[in-house]
């Protein structure tokens, strides 16, 4: 059938990609909706925030949406930000604290002790003209993280600062170490256009995005006592500008199911790198699944097809989500619930997230998060909107 070739194009497209890609960089859960419902948002979104997920989804619903966002995340593997909560609050630099020394060493040094970070701030715009829809948004995406790369140790020096010198003062217990810290921050001026055909049987989308790229290569001491405060050490990014493209597809073979296929940075944009090199930006691609048991009801799925890198060496990122959103009193209210997991970071266990909307005639809030109970990885993002 002549309405199947567009989507054909886009399948064959996706296709080639995915052998042909390296590495992308990790997917970030981009505002509270989606984060409530385990970071799903490729069938699902159909607000402005769509031309970051699926530009697709700009031409599901002829709406006119303003809409400002931000959200974060970070994740703790293995404790070690408890770890560097009790270097700092080792003041008693005494002889006969080496054993404690050792003890915070030994757990800042444990191989997959690592923090990851990322998050997302920006004002999106959707609009519509019959069937043919359109969306801009101005927004920063940022994905980082932080790894030991010279190991704490503690031992006792005769210097009572634990300088390298020798010193007839008091005997020290030392604690040092060095962390490193990387990160790219995407700063980006996108414009989107989607199609809907076939009574909206099938949407297509395209974003064009004006990106400037901030990569950092930072350091931070790791030293007994000391406040550690790593927001700070990230360095002065390096700047570049590039230009990438996203397409996506949505296909919906009845008023109760939906699936939805996204492809970000399909060119690999590339930016410079900090302290030289290059950082580009492999293709990310994404799928989701969606489904409307009554009108009220959603349950989705988001799965990565890309095995995707982060700035932490040996993580990779393969995100598995899933979430249900139920609306009372036409949308008046929306409860969202839903879990996601990493599928190549084996210490991480499903990660409970919950939302909460409300709408008030045009205007609407929205706050979403998640807490990883076991590991103490957190992540929160809250929108306002109106949506006509």
């Amino acid at each position: 059938m002549a309405h199947h070739k567009p989507l054909r194009a886009i399948l064959i497209l996706l296709g080639l990609i995915i052998p042909a890609q390296a590495m992308a960089l990790e997917f970030v859960s981009v505002g509270p909706r989606s984060m409530g419902m385990g970071g799903a948002g490729v069938a699902i979104t159909t607000d402005s925030l769509a031309t970051y997920w699926n530009p697709a989804g700009l031409a599901m619903t002829q709406t006119v949406d303003i809409r400002a966002q931000i959200g974060g995340q970070v994740i703790d593997r293995l404790g070690i930000a408890d770890a560097i909560h009790d270097l700092e609050n080792f003041k008693d630099p005494s002889p006969a604290n080496l054993a404690k020394a050792q003890e915070i060493a030994d757990r800042i040094n444990r191989p997959g002790a690592t923090v990851s970070i990322n998050g997302s701030a920006g004002l999106y715009i959707k609009g519509h003209l019959g069937e043919h829809a359109f969306g801009i948004n101005i927004s920063d995406v940022a994905t980082g993280g932080g790894f030991v790369s010279d190991p704490a140790r503690a031992f006792v020096n005769p210097n009572p600062n634990c300088a390298d010198t020798i010193s007839v003062s008091t005997p020290t217990a030392c604690l040092t170490g060095t962390m490193a810290l990387r990160a790219l921050e995407v700063r980006q001026a996108a414009f989107s256009y989607a199609y809907a055909f076939s009574d909206k049987m099938f949407s297509i989308g395209v974003t064009g995005k004006f990106l400037q790229g901030a990569a950092y290569n930072g350091s931070m001491g790791l030293n007994g006592g000391t406040d550690v405060t790593i927001t700070d050490n990230f360095g002065k990014g390096t700047l570049s500008t590039a230009f990438g493209i996203d397409v996506g597809a949505i296909y919906r073979p009845s008023s109760w199911l939906r699936f939805g296929l996204v492809a970000k940075d399909i060119n690999q944009p590339t930016f410079d790198d900090a302290g030289g090199g290059e950082l580009k930006l492999t293709p990310q691609i994404r799928g989701g699944v969606a489904v409307n048991p009554y009108s009220t009801l959603t349950l989705t799925a988001d799965v990565d097809a890309t095995s995707n890198k982060t700035f932490v060496p040996g993580v990779k990122s393969q995100i598995l989500s899933l979430g249900a959103e139920q609306t009372i009193f036409s949308e008046f209210l929306s409860f969202r619930l839903g879990a996601f997991k990493n599928m190549k970071d084996a210490g991480t266990p499903f990660t409970p997230t919950a939302g909460l909307g409300l709408r008030l005639f045009a205007f609407r809030a929205d706050v979403g998060g998640g807490y990883d109970f076991r590991e103490q990885g957190a992540l929160v993002s809250g929108s306002l909107s109106l949506t006509f």
